[in-house]
Parts: C-alpha cells; structure tokens; sequence
C-alpha cells in the first residue's frame, strides 16, 4: 500500500530501507564497489558516520568546520578523516589544493557491499554487527519521523510497502534496478538546485517466514 491510497489487489509497493550505498555516501558519477572488510571497518563508528552525513548534506569541509558542526575537537575529527580517507569514502577537494586546511568531501559512486558472511572473520563479522545496529538505530527514528510527520510534510515524505512472489535471482535484480535508480537521481549538495533538500532512501526486502 503506497501512501496516497487504498492497497489494490495484486503486488503492493514495498517501503524502502537500505541499499548497497552506505549511509551519508554520496553516490552518482562512476560507480565503484567498496567490499573489502579492511575498508568497511572504517565505517563502524558513530562518529565517521556522522562526518560522512555532514558531507553529504552539507558538502565539502575541513576539520575546523566538522569540529564546530558536530561539537568534537579538531584533532579527534582528524584522525577520523584520516580512517575514513584510507578506506576510501572521502578525498580532497582538488578545487582547493592551496588552502591553508584540507577540505574534504565524500566519495561519489561508491557501491559499498558487504562481503558474504563466510568470507569474514568472526572479528570482521562483529564489525559488521556493530554497523548494522548502529544503523537500525537511525533507521527506527526515520520509521518514527515518517509516521508522525508524513501527514504533513507537504509531499516530501512518500513511501510505500508491497508483497510479491520472487525468486532469489529476481530479489537480487530488483536491488540492483534500484541501485540503478539511485544513481540517476544521485547528486551531491554543490550540484543540486536552489529548490531541493537532503533526502533520505531507504529499501529492504525480506521473505515472510
């Protein structure tokens, strides 16, 4: 049942939650897979987490201005970045390579994708626990917001859930098509119009038993 009406009969369209595309990663441009366990452990901490929203809402910044954006000392935001830098979810601005600070800014196109859970290492696979729940947390507060908010958001918020009968391969193909559609639409906060917002996108599928 979408939000505008009553369900129809057949297929209903299914709310969206969580794509390959981490959380605050901005996508578009060429797309590039992030899998690698070494690379993901980058992610697991609220902090970069949030330094990788800020970037993508906000756009590029320094040290200086996440320290003052999230209320964090500019040393402690430095080592961050530099974690995230080596995992490859952030680069310089080469716009700005004289600047007396780095500026940074998200990675665009990156596809990040978990390995299977039998090429982890019990360690790496506790990692990917604490990502995980580190998510669902935000992901229970967005699930809240819509409820209560939806009604007047003036067409800003839309979802909608559905049921269908799908093979494996066809769960996998619908992921994909939406990974494709995310990319059309993806544009980070430089290139966007006068008129747009930061949105967030959500999806999952799942078997009813």
């Amino acid at each position: 049942m979408s939000d505008e009406g009553e369900p129809e009969p057949g297929p209903e369209p299914e709310a969206g939650a969580e794509s390959g595309v981490e959380p605050g990663v901005e996508t578009g441009g060429e797309r590039r897979t992030v899998s690698d366990p070494a690379a993901l452990k980058a992610l697991a901490h609220p902090l970069r987490l949030k330094i990788l929203r800020h970037l993508a809402v906000s756009g590029p910044a320094t040290s200086t201005t996440l320290a003052a954006a999230l209320g964090e000392n500019t040393g402690t935001l430095s080592y961050h970045l530099r974690r995230l830098e080596r995992g490859g979810f952030i680069e310089d601005v080469p716009e700005r390579p004289n600047s007396r600070e780095r500026w940074w800014r998200a990675v665009r196109g990156l596809d990040v994708r978990r390995p299977a859970q039998d090429e982890m290492t019990d360690g790496e696979r506790a990692v990917a626990g604490a990502l995980d729940r580190m998510r669902l947390d935000e992901d229970i507060e967005l699930a809240r917001r819509f409820t209560e908010e939806q009604a007047e958001s003036d067409g800003w918020m839309r979802g909608s859930r559905s049921l269908s009968h799908l093979t494996k391969e066809e769960v996998t193909a619908f992921h994909d098509a939406y990974l494709d559609l995310l990319a059309r639409f993806a544009r980070g906060p430089e290139d966007a119009p006068v008129d747009a917002k930061p949105v967030l996108l959500r999806w999952f599928a799942l078997p009813t038993e």
